[in-house]
């Protein structure tokens, strides 16, 4: 469930973009997952980074999460579950959420299949995204797909996402650059500007 799009201080009530992060908030346990959590360690560290630049802007955060198979769950249970695992607690520590990021629990693969994120998105005014997390050739593929779908202008940058492998991740943003025109540059490059409309 989405967290109520109030806006706060520090956030705009209507705004440009949104950061998203696809599936950080991980346990990995799950086969391949040491190899995945190895990827996804230098990529967290650079979504720390574009977080608080967005932040800093007033910009949203919004987590979305698998919820595991698990129906009842809270985000904020989740969020304890992962950081007490072994691979997963160096991820929550550089990307802990704050008290004003929003969240969304998937069932599925795509941040936006069967979730409120569309709506969210809408309430906060949002028409770019940029889409970050694991896996590049899964869960973010998917997303970002969807987001294609509804319009929404998209940026993955290439070195905020992971997958198993480097061949997996080079061949997700391949087809995200050729057949869904999707901006891929490294996130040193997305600017105020283009984050803002300003």
């Amino acid at each position: 469930m989405a967290k109520a799009a109030r806006p706060s201080p520090r956030r705009k009530p209507t705004t440009a973009s949104a950061l998203l992060l696809v599936d950080m908030i991980n346990a990995f346990d799950f086969p391949g997952g040491d190899a995945l959590a190895r990827a996804a360690l230098p990529c967290a560290r650079r979504i720390a980074g574009l977080k608080s630049r967005m932040t800093a802007l007033g910009l949203p955060i919004i987590y979305a999460n698998d919820n595991y198979g698990q129906w009842r769950s809270d985000f904020r249970q989740v969020v304890a579950t992962c950081g007490d695992s072994e691979l997963g607690a160096p991820l929550i520590k550089l990307l802990h959420p704050q008290a004003d990021d929003y969240f969304v629990l998937k069932p599925a693969h795509s941040a936006f299949h069967d979730t409120p994120l569309q709506a969210l998105l809408e309430r906060l005014g949002v028409s770019k995204l940029v889409i970050t997390g694991i896996a590049t050739d899964s869960c973010v593929l998917a997303t970002s797909l969807e987001g294609h779908m509804r319009h929404y202008r998209l940026y993955v940058p290439e070195d905020c996402t992971a997958a198993l492998t480097p061949a997996r991740k080079a061949r997700a943003l391949r087809l995200l650059r050729e057949t869904l025109e999707v901006d891929a540059r490294k996130s040193a490059w997305i600017t105020q500007r283009e984050m803002t409309g300003d």
